[in-house]
């Protein structure tokens, strides 16, 4: 099996491209492949803990914590991202990583695929 590496660019709220990207990377890892998941902008605030669900709102973090679980899952938030917003590092759910983009660009460089999403 072979390497994903995924960079979602988009918003947390009101964009599909986070949704999509999550499910991708569900769909890869079920695959039996590993992912490496890297998240800048308003979506570093997907791995920030306190999340709730709600009815009809996308709600990601029940399926992040399970893919985190896998031990094929890797997700990481832009730390300047996630600090302009006000994010901390102990705010972060168990499993998720924060680094700068030299994480990310590692990540993709010895990655069999990568996939750029959002930028909307």
């Amino acid at each position: 099996m072979g390497k994903l590496t995924i960079g979602c660019f988009s918003s947390l709220v009101g964009s599909l491209s986070l949704d999509f990207s999550v499910k991708l990377a569900e769909a890869a890892v079920k695959k039996g492949h590993t992912v490496d998941y890297w998240m800048s902008g308003n979506a570093t605030m997907m791995s920030k803990k306190g999340q709730r669900a709600f009815k009809d709102y996308s709600a990601l973090a029940k399926t992040v914590q399970e893919l985190i679980a896998t031990g094929k899952f890797q997700i990481t938030a832009c730390e300047a991202c996630a600090e302009a917003r006000g994010y901390h590092k102990e705010d972060t759910i168990e499993g998720a990583r924060r680094f700068s983009m030299d994480w990310y660009l590692a990540s993709a460089f010895d990655a069999d695929r990568v996939l750029h999403i959002g930028g909307d």
